[in-house]
């Protein structure tokens, strides 16, 4: 990978996005740290800078679509370009339920989820078709899609959001530009609670979270060796891949279902 790419990770100042700018400094990428919180990011940058890394903070506020833009016009204004945009930014709480959603809490979700990661793409499109080189990782959930965490209502509207966005983004994206999201399982300050939650019952026993397993796979697809991987959304925890998929299909027992009542309902 070459010396002179930069990497701009969002909400980089703690968790998977602190562990996100350490394993791509240690690829030899020059790191913008954005983090709405000065203290934890210059924390990070001090870090990486002592270890011989190239390192500079940013606290602008993601939560829009022109602080998007913002963050990215900065990092080319402090470093000279953008090659590796990894949109990590956000939080869990808040949105209420179905029966009595908050709007406020709901927006505040989707304006850092969706709206800023929306802004930095954006932004960073342009940069990296003139650069002829470009790497955008965005950070999903299976909370989006998966039943079993239906009662994370607007966080997970919030990142079924991004993850549509991300296969747009993909569809539209230069030559020379990849396009993906990662879903990641990794025990951070943002799920401490709710894997403390399934160590106690047993569901999480054993598996190691340390966010690195994430960070590598990021790594990875930042880098020249995942030129032809674009559009798609993979799920990393514990050092296991898996890659989502959605499909359609008329084979299942719910379609003979449907068609046997749809054809008795026809009869005269």
């Amino acid at each position: 990978m070459s010396d002179n790419r930069v990497a701009l990770v969002t909400g980089a100042g703690r968790g998977l996005g602190r562990s996100h700018a350490w394993v791509l400094a240690r690829t030899g990428l020059a790191v913008v740290v954005s983090d709405i919180d000065a203290e934890p990011a210059d924390e990070v940058v001090r870090a990486i800078c002592a270890a011989g890394g190239t390192a500079v903070a940013d606290t602008t506020d993601v939560a829009s679509i022109e602080g998007g833009r913002r963050v990215v016009r900065r990092t080319v204004e402090a470093l000279g370009r953008i090659d590796v945009l990894v949109n990590n930014a956000g939080f869990a709480r808040g949105g209420g339920t179905v029966d009595a959603p908050r709007e406020d809490e709901l927006d505040a979700l989707l304006d850092v989820h969706l709206k800023g990661a929306l802004g930095t793409m954006a932004e960073a499109l342009p940069v990296m078709s003139s650069q002829r080189f470009g790497r955008i990782v965005n950070t999903v959930s299976e909370v989006a899609l998966d039943a079993r965490f239906a009662s994370s209502l607007a966080y997970g509207a919030a990142k079924a959001a991004l993850w549509s966005a991300t296969l747009s983004a993909a569809a539209a994206a230069p030559d020379g530009v990849t396009v993906n999201a990662v879903s990641p399982g990794a025990r951070t300050r943002l799920n401490g609670e709710l894997l403390d939650a399934g160590f106690r019952d047993g569901a999480s026993a054993g598996l190691d979270l340390d966010p690195v397993h994430v960070s590598r796979l990021v790594a990875f697809l930042a880098s020249d060796a995942a030129a032809d991987i674009t559009g798609k959304v993979i799920h990393a925890a514990g050092g296991e891949l898996r890659e989502y998929t959605t499909t359609r299909t008329g084979r299942s027992a719910l379609v003979e279902r449907l068609r046997a009542a749809l054809e008795v309902a026809e009869r005269p």
